[in-house]
C-alpha cells in the first residue's frame, strides 16, 4: 500500500515539474475577460428571471 502512495507522489511529482506549464500573461487576461463577462451576462439573465417572477407573482396574488 506504502509503495502505491509512493508510486502516485513520485509519479504528481514529475509531472508539475515535467508537464505543467504556466500561462502567458496574455492567456490569463483573456480568460479573466471570459470569466467576467460570463458573470455579468448570467448576473443579468438571473435579474431578469427574478424581475419577471417577482411582477408574476406580484400580478398573481393581487388578482385575488
Amino acid at each position: 500500500m506504502f509503495e502505491k502512495i509512493k508510486l502516485f507522489v513520485n509519479e504528481s511529482a514529475d509531472e508539475v515539474k515535467n508537464k505543467v506549464t504556466c500561462p502567458t500573461a496574455k492567456e490569463l487576461q483573456n480568460s479573466t475577460v471570459i470569466v467576467l463577462v460570463s458573470a455579468l451576462v448570467f448576473a443579468v439573465l438571473i435579474g431578469l428571471v427574478d424581475f419577471v417572477f417577482e411582477n408574476g407573482m406580484t400580478w398573481f396574488y393581487r388578482s385575488f
